[in-house]
């Protein structure tokens, strides 16, 4: 079935091509550091993202396309295993995919925002502070962070001169990218305390983030 789906992804890719030489397609003349591709369930985000991702790599652009999906089937469509950390596409030069996993970005919180306190504080502290974080809302805000990252320019984000986002159905989407205002308003007006993201120290030291992600996305 691996097999299948590799030879299938392939022939995709090839044929893929030459149909993106077309000097219609307009919308990559020029084209901006950040392409999304949004809308509901089924109507061909992912294969429209990978054919822009394909286009602009063949025009010796160092692409990165990345899933926000929890569902994402970009691993199938490119007959590639990807991670959260950019992985090289087969067959296509300059590209290179990955996937944000939500619960292993969650992990990776945890993980930054309890380390910050094993010195400072106690064992019972440090308990409550992971069970703190161990609801969805540290789900969702870690799955953002990771997108925050890639919209900031920071990290591997640097190392690219596009990055096309193949996101979620609709209402997922529209959450992502509401968040980097809510938060950023958020941290400007709060200045202390707790929640079930952990202390506010924690998310304070990604305010710059936060910003820089707002910034990108209300940049005409």
């Amino acid at each position: 079935r691996r097999v299948h789906a590799a030879i299938a992804a392939q022939t995709a890719l090839d044929a893929t091509r030459p149909a993106l030489q077309d000097r219609h397609m307009k919308l990559l003349h020029p084209a901006t550091k950040f392409l999304f591709f949004t809308g509901k369930g089924g109507v061909g985000k992912t294969a429209l993202a990978c054919a822009t991702a394909i286009q602009l790599a063949d025009a010796g652009r160092r692409v990165l396309l990345v899933s926000t999906d929890p569902a994402s089937n970009l691993d199938e469509m490119l007959a590639v295993s990807l991670s959260d950390r950019p992985t090289p596409v087969p067959g296509v030069q300059n590209l290179q995919a990955l996937n944000i996993d939500p619960e292993q970005a969650a992990e990776h919180y945890r993980q930054r925002v309890v380390g910050a306190y094993v010195t400072a504080w106690s064992e019972q502290q440090l308990s409550e502070l992971r069970e703190q974080l161990s609801g969805s809302c540290t789900i969702e805000i870690a799955a953002f962070d990771e997108f925050a990252g890639l919209l900031a320019g920071e990290g591997v984000a640097r190392e690219f001169d596009h990055i096309v986002f193949d996101t979620a159905p609709t209402g997922h989407t529209l959450r992502l990218l509401s968040l980097p205002k809510a938060w950023t308003e958020f941290l400007q007006t709060n200045t202390s305390g707790a929640s079930g993201l952990g202390p506010h120290s924690g998310l304070k030291m990604r305010y710059v983030r936060f910003a820089g992600a707002l910034a990108a996305l209300v940049d005409p």
